[in-house]
């Protein structure tokens, strides 16, 4: 069984899985770059300041891979592919700059990613091969989610009041984490990345 998408979007939220009492163990994976200090705190307390129910449960984060139920005994393999995957590519600087949404598509508004795309996206493609390969039903947009399915004036507070927000830091690492029973985001590794530089 490779990678199987739960939901049409990369939105790390809680999601209840009933599965057949003879199916298989599973897990959910996600994978992703995680915001340092001082600014993931920064945007948890304004996710939480728009109402979002996620901001206690999901770390800061530009997604890799999107929340993805895998098999229990694929996780060495997953491990092992993970591990390839960021011995093949070198650190890279992240600039996240100023706010966007996908409105009218999804009720999101993100901080932008202004440098660090291409590498992000490389990685995410990468990582969506072999044991975590699934298709994704909109074309791969690196961003950090501040504010989702929240009411039209709490967008518009995310959107303005981190309109001029500017973060640069150094991604030396990308994260694998695994969903909780209550719906939170646990780290299960950190894959340091070490390719050759390009």
């Amino acid at each position: 069984m490779t990678g199987r998408p739960l939901r049409a979007d990369d939105t790390f939220v809680h999601r209840s899985i009933t599965l057949p009492r003879t199916a298989p163990e599973t897990a959910v994976l996600g994978v992703v770059v995680s915001i340092p200090e001082p600014w993931a705190q920064l945007l948890v307390e304004w996710r939480g300041k728009c109402g979002d129910p996620q901001a206690s449960l999901v770390p800061p984060h530009v997604t890799l891979l999107p929340p993805t139920e895998v098999l229990v005994d694929d996780r060495a393999a997953i491990t092992t592919h993970l591990a390839t995957v960021a011995a093949a590519h070198p650190p890279f600087d992240l600039h996240l700059a100023g706010t966007d949404t996908f409105r009218p598509v999804s009720e999101v508004v993100f901080v932008a990613v202004a440098r660090g795309v291409a590498e992000c996206a490389r990685i995410a493609g990468d990582v969506r091969r072999g044991p975590l390969a699934r298709p994704l039903t909109f074309p791969y947009h690196p961003h950090v989610t501040v504010a989702h399915d929240v009411p039209t004036d709490m967008l518009d507070m995310a959107s303005a009041g981190l309109a001029d927000l500017q973060a640069e830091f150094r991604v030396s690492s990308f994260t694998e984490f695994e969903q909780l029973p209550d719906g939170a985001w646990a780290v299960a590794r950190e894959y340091p990345l070490t390719g050759p530089a390009r």
